[in-house]
């Protein structure tokens, strides 16, 4: 049964689509079996990112309303075989997304995959909640700015209060990726550092994504970073990223810097 993973953070602007994409194309590129779920409903970007917005024909409120089976809203990605895209809708209101209707579809797409990776919208509304609420682990996405980072802090208080995981008293798997990071502004002050951040969030590093062209060339052709251009230093980070998501221990590394993290960071978690 698939593990379902949420793509979240409180601002927005952060890369939480591009992440959503680039390690959905990781995990698929691995063989594993993933879909990406697009919970932004009215301002919908995956499919945009995922190459795919004129292939959407059903998507997920029409099956989430039963007006479209799963079958005929889920799109096929052309490039990786095991990779999988629900689109949101562009024109309905959000509030077309009810709970039980949710829970039916994420039930049943985890019965056909082995990944079930939810898009978020940003901030601490409706959609946000729906999108965290089955999740088994959480993907916190995080600039290195304040405001980014004490949005993100809000977020991991509801991760921690709002999905059925904690709701059961169960764990909820909480990881932070860091994008958009360049080691020689923060040394010069003009960010935070990574260890800043691992200080006041205080959850285990999955990466750090370096601000990178290729990033922002992979969103404007339609296609994931980890597909277009996998030798560039934002695609390797994303798929390693998506290695220590399958439980495979690779040592995190610091942009430029070059020095291991590891052993020191990637094992933080909250007090």
């Amino acid at each position: 049964m698939a593990k379902v993973l949420v793509v979240t953070s409180g601002k927005g602007g952060v890369g939480k689509t591009t992440t959503t994409a680039a390690l959905g194309a990781a995990l698929a590129q691995s063989g594993q079996s993933v879909v990406v779920v697009d919970f932004d409903v009215g301002l919908r970007n995956l499919d945009l990112v995922m190459g795919a917005e004129r292939r959407v024909v059903y998507d997920f409120i029409n099956v989430v309303q039963g007006d479209a089976k799963l079958n005929q809203a889920l799109i096929k990605d052309k490039r990786v075989d095991m990779l999988h895209l629900l689109a949101a809708s562009q024109t309905r209101d959000k509030d077309a997304l009810t709970e039980e209707g949710v829970a039916r579809v994420i039930d049943e797409l985890r019965q056909r995959f082995d990944w079930v990776i939810c898009d978020s919208p940003a901030g601490i509304e409706r959609g946000a909640t729906l999108a965290m609420r089955h999740a088994d682990v959480a993907v916190v996405v995080t600039n290195p700015e304040v405001s980014s980072v004490r949005d993100s802090d809000r977020i991991i208080g509801l991760l921690d209060a709002k999905t059925i995981r904690a709701e059961r008293g169960e764990r909820m798997e909480k990881c932070l990726l860091l994008t958009r990071y360049d080691a020689a502004r923060a040394e010069r002050g003009e960010m935070l550092k990574v260890a800043d951040v691992l200080d006041i969030l205080s959850i285990p590093l999955i990466g750090i994504i370096p601000e990178s062209t290729a990033v922002l060339n992979a969103s404007n052709l339609g296609s994931p970073v980890t597909i277009s251009n996998p030798q560039s230093a934002a695609a390797q980070a994303y798929l390693q990223a998506a290695q220590r998501l399958m439980g495979i221990d690779i040592p995190v590394t610091v942009p430029a810097e070059r020095r291991s993290f590891f052993q020191g960071l990637f094992g933080r978690r909250v007090a």
